[in-house]
């Protein structure tokens, strides 16, 4: 069977070569397109450039073509954009144009092919959805509303590393007590729900199927029978996989959880007083028809993905760079105690009046960028950039890694030094408004989960410093720290052991 169907893509393969070339002989007409690699019949750069379109690989091809170059890998046109100018005309100035998501076929089956917010082509439907998540997400009144709950959850990481004995000595895997605050701090917006422990059953459910969908979704595997359709077959296995997975992952979401909810409403109807989680406006879109049932489960979707896992790759990278940076570390333990007090709790308001907190925050973004190239942008039509003709629905990539660690635009960008933001940098912010330093992209399609990350970066690292002296484990000077890339996200490619030494006040 295996022979019979390689058979088959050699004879279409050659069949589509021969015909490519063809029309290439007979088309006419010739656009200015941005340079790049020389690409061949089907393959386009494929075979040159391979499947690890990383940060640091576009980075390279970037000084060798220009900020703004061209690969074509096999049907797709991929458009890669290096420099802040270059990135504020495709977020900003035409904005429009260039809004819209391109998707592959293994985000296809995760989004339901764009039913949700952040994979959705621009238009009517990302308006609406866009709209609808942002009252019960992205305010400063559900910050105002929440943040109480993410200081329950620091503090409640605080005692149960200081209760491990292991701790103080041989050390712990902080990122699993992190992770668990993590859904912690974002179920509780979402559902009213949290999870006792890592043991819970369910979120030991949850978390191994949420991981298992970031693994599919970030590999690199599947990339050739993305860009050459012909080889698909050969990608049935792997699809059927993620098929599997994304059916039981919605079903929990739904069944445990949004079920759960419209129940729980419905015996108990709040009165005025009464606080809405976010999935009650949810259901109330839903009710109105301004949304369907897959339309709820893929915001959760969207959530559970988007604002947990990135947020808790930021917190794991900061911690890492505070232990590499003990002189770092104690700045900030010193700027803790002095405009604190010594042993008084970090608090959200108080991350606004401590400005080396925001500095090694914003240095952490900046040098370990949870989403180096940003979610991939494409023009519906036909557009222009840079001087360059790029043809419709082309998928188009900025490299804000880059544009926030070029040393022909940042001083000594690969050092890990916050101070930066307070000496010749004081007046870039988060935000974007400097297009060096566009960690959460700018425009329509940035990330709104900004309002969300900087407050919970901001306690959490606060809390940990505050209590404890983070040390590598005995034996090490520093922690690995490897880069894990994907199709869209940096982690770290080993989840270390961090010493906590507890501090006495």
């Amino acid at each position: 069977m295996d022979l019979v169907l390689v058979e088959k893509a050699l004879l279409g393969l050659f069949a589509a070569v021969t015909l490519a070339i063809v029309v290439s002989k007979l088309s006419g007409k010739k656009l200015k397109l941005p340079p790049g690699p020389l690409p061949v019949p089907i393959f386009g750069n494929w075979l040159q450039v391979g499947d690890d379109l990383n940060h640091r690989n576009l980075a390279s091809l970037a000084k060798k073509f220009g900020d703004i170059l061209l690969l074509r890998m096999g049907q797709r046109n991929l458009v890669v954009v290096s420099s802040p100018d270059h990135a504020r005309e495709v977020l900003h100035t035409q904005g429009v144009e260039f809004g819209s998501r391109t998707r592959n076929v293994v985000f296809d089956i995760f989004t339901g092919k764009g039913q949700d917010m952040v994979f959705t082509v621009y238009g009517e439907h990302w308006r609406k959805m866009r709209r609808i998540m942002t009252v019960p997400f992205f305010t400063n009144k559900v910050v105002q509303q929440y943040r109480y709950g993410w200081e329950d959850e620091a503090a409640s990481v605080v005692e149960d590393v200081r209760k491990n004995p292991k701790s103080a000595t041989e050390g712990v895997v902080i990122r699993r007590r992190l992770q668990l605050m993590m859904y912690n701090n974002m179920y509780r917006i979402m559902f009213d729900r949290r999870f006792e422990s890592e043991d819970d059953p369910l979120f030991m459910k949850l978390r191994a199927l949420n991981n298992e969908r970031s693994r599919l979704a970030q590999s690199f595997e599947y990339n050739y029978g993305d860009f050459i359709p012909i080889l698909r077959p050969f990608l049935r296995g792997y699809l059927k996989i993620c098929k599997d997975v994304k059916d039981v992952r919605l079903n929990l979401f739904k069944n445990y959880f949004v079920q759960e909810r419209k129940k729980l409403s419905s015996t108990k109807p709040m009165d005025n007083a009464g606080l809405k989680c976010a999935i009650d406006h949810i259901l109330d879109a839903e009710k109105k028809g301004e949304i369907n049932e897959d339309n709820v489960l893929y915001i959760v979707e969207n959530i559970n993905v988007a604002a947990i896992e990135t947020t808790l790759w930021s917190i794991e990278w900061g911690i890492a760079e505070l232990v590499n940076h003990p002189e770092v570390q104690r700045k900030l333990r010193e700027e803790l105690d002095t405009v604190l007090g010594r042993g008084n709790q970090i608090t959200e308001p108080d991350t606004h009046k401590l400005p080396y907190l925001q500095a090694v925050i914003k240095e952490t973004l900046r040098l370990r960028m949870a989403i180096p190239l940003l979610v991939p942008h494409m023009n519906l039509h036909d557009a222009k950039l840079g001087g360059y003709e790029i043809p419709a629905e082309s998928k188009i990539l900025v490299n804000a890694w880059w544009l926030a660690n070029n040393p022909a635009q940042w001083k000594n960008p690969d050092q890990f030094r916050p101070e930066r933001f307070l000496e010749e940098e004081s007046k870039v912010e988060a935000n974007g408004n400097d297009f060096r330093f566009i960690p959460f992209g700018v425009g329509r399609r940035s990330c709104p989960g900004i309002i969300l990350a900087l407050p919970i970066l901001g306690i959490t690292l606060g809390r940990l410093v505050q209590n404890f002296e983070l040390l590598p484990p005995p034996g090490m000077e520093k922690l690995d720290t490897s880069e894990k890339g994907g199709q869209f996200s940096l982690h770290i490619l080993k989840h270390y052991t961090v010493v906590a030494k507890p501090r006495e006040f």
